[in-house]
């Protein structure tokens, strides 16, 4: 069935063999409340289709180009992504929980409303990488660049954000609480509406050059017994 620009496959477990037939027709596809659990879609190209409420539990997506490609309230848990080619892909809703980003090129991607706990973009290049309403705890992000990123309710927590650049950004109700945070830029960060809990005083150098409320100041101080008025 075609609806708009796409082809339209739902409640189905598509092959791959069908999924190729499509690709090589040059056809734009959505896929909605499909089950693609565990298959091997790697060096694939999916520029521009669309998967809604899909099941994409351990499937791979090694090497696909994934550029302008939507994912919308999915299950891909335990999913890879290795090396994909996903500038301006969008992730939006869904559990992509412990799902491997590792070296994949996400430059402009947005990914919001979604659950990503211990999710791994180690080696990732994610240039203008939009997050809003995300789970990342214990995610490892080493080496991210969230430069003049405006980020809103995303939580931390525990995460691997060494060596991240965070100058410029602004974090609204997000959360750094114990997160690993060595060699991080944070110059003029706006840092009043995150979590800053399990920092130490003796920590606080790694925020050189960030904005920080009266408040965050008064916990840090208060480390030496001093109250800020």
């Amino acid at each position: 069935m075609t609806s708009g620009d796409f082809t339209t496959i739902s409640d189905q477990s598509p092959s791959i063999d069908m999924l190729q037939g499509h690709i090589a027709a040059g056809q734009a596809v959505k896929l909605h409340n499909c089950n693609l659990q565990n298959l091997d879609l790697g060096e694939l190209n999916f520029s521009d289709w669309v998967f809604e409420k899909c099941t994409l539990t351990g499937a791979s997506f090694t090497g696909s180009t994934l550029e302008r490609t939507t994912f919308l309230g999915c299950r891909a848990a335990g999913g890879g992504f290795y090396n994909a080619m996903a500038s301006e892909m969008r992730i939006d809703g869904g559990d992509f929980s412990n799902t491997k980003f590792g070296g994949a090129r996400l430059d402009g991607a947005t990914i919001a409303r979604c659950k990503m706990t211990g999710a791994d973009f180690s080696d990732a290049k994610a240039d203008g990488l939009a997050l809003q309403e995300v789970l990342l705890v214990l995610a490892l992000l080493p080496k991210i660049s969230f430069r003049d990123a405006v980020l809103k309710q995303v939580d931390f927590t525990e995460a691997d954000l060494r060596a991240c650049d965070f100058r410029d950004a602004v974090f609204e109700d997000c959360s750094l609480r114990d997160a690993q945070m060595s060699n991080c830029r944070f110059e003029r960060a706006d840092l009043r509406r995150a979590d800053l809990g399990g920092v130490k005083l003796t920590d606080a150098k790694r925020f050189k050059g960030a904005i920080i409320s009266k408040r965050q100041a008064g916990e840090l101080l208060g480390q030496l017994g001093l109250q800020v008025l």
